[in-house]
């Protein structure tokens, strides 16, 4: 890892916001606070009346924001992954100038990242891709990042970077793409922890015992092997609805399992646990699984078993 000083780069530099959603405005709030000028942009009219509520400065238009911002500009994304993204950054590199910044700070795939460093290179322009974690809560209060790109754009943004995150929480990974191959792999590692917690938390709640599943996530989260911010977030949750009423076990996956799932593949290494972790999600995405119809007809067809039909 290339290590970066805080003391480095131009600090209170304009920086411009694109996406002013959950993370995106509690970000910019986060940094405005510290004294960084701010000018944000969202698509939707909304996103830009509550940033405005809430003291930010906002622009109704691309334009409006490349033309508000001082040189050189530092143009924050806050979008979502994929082509919404991607598009964004094309349309950014013909507007902006030579030694102009980029940072995406969504759930990008790293090789998009890669391709689009490579693309704004070649117009001059830097693109840094940031890793985020910490939810809404991160955002508003400190982030953790996890930063990729060239080191003398990262430079100039250091302390930006550091203002945005938690304490301890920033690091600069090295090249184009390192940053959001680290979140990857982070958020593979997040599928695995949760879905280890609720098994756990299934076979309390199945048990004989009548355990008190809120407290039960509150004593593991103070000075346990598996104490961690996840089980405190149980706790929270417990506590709001003890049994989970009203709620449908179908829990969505956002692709970085599978990136990190496809990358493990082309690397030859094992990841069956992060595997097992994306297909029960996908799993859960689905009704009346014809799986299950096959495994209960072959059970008939050998032991005679029982099978449920449909009314």
């Amino acid at each position: 890892m290339i290590e970066v000083s805080k003391e480095a780069g131009e600090r209170k530099m304009d920086i411009g916001f694109i996406g002013l959603g959950k993370m995106g405005l509690n970000m910019a709030l986060n940094v405005h606070e510290q004294g960084w000028p701010i000018i944000g942009f969202d698509v939707t009219k909304e996103a830009r009346a509550t940033a405005r509520e809430q003291g930010l400065s906002v622009v109704d238009s691309l334009p409006e924001l490349l033309k508000a911002l001082n040189k050189r500009r530092v143009i924050f994304l806050s979008t979502p992954a994929g082509q919404i993204t991607n598009q964004l950054v094309a349309e950014l590199v013909e507007q902006l100038a030579p030694e102009d910044i980029i940072v995406d700070s969504g759930n990008s795939n790293f090789h998009d990242s890669v391709a689009n460093a490579q693309f704004a290179k070649e117009k001059g322009i830097y693109f840094i891709d940031c890793g985020t974690s910490g939810g809404i809560k991160g955002a508003r209060e400190g982030a953790c990042l996890m930063v990729g790109g060239a080191p003398e754009a990262v430079k100039v943004l250091t302390p930006f970077f550091e203002d945005l995150a938690c304490e301890q929480g920033y690091l600069y990974a090295g090249k184009s793409g390192a940053g959001h191959y680290l979140k990857m792999v982070h958020n593979g590692i997040e599928y695995v922890m949760m879905q280890a917690m609720g098994e756990g938390f299934n076979l309390l709640e199945a048990a004989e015992y009548d355990f008190a599943l809120e407290k039960v996530a509150d004593v593991w989260n103070h000075g346990s092997i598996i104490e961690a911010r996840l089980m405190g977030l149980a706790k929270e949750v417990f506590a709001e609805n003890p049994t989970l009423t009203n709620l449908e076990g179908k829990v969505a996956a956002n692709g970085e399992a599978k990136w990190m799932i496809e990358e493990a593949l082309r690397l030859e290494m094992p990841v069956p646990t992060t595997a097992l972790s994306l297909f029960t999600r996908n799993e859960s995405m689905l009704a009346n699984h014809f799986s299950n119809k096959v495994v209960a007809s072959l059970r008939q067809g050998f032991g005679g078993h029982e099978v449920v039909k449909s009314q």
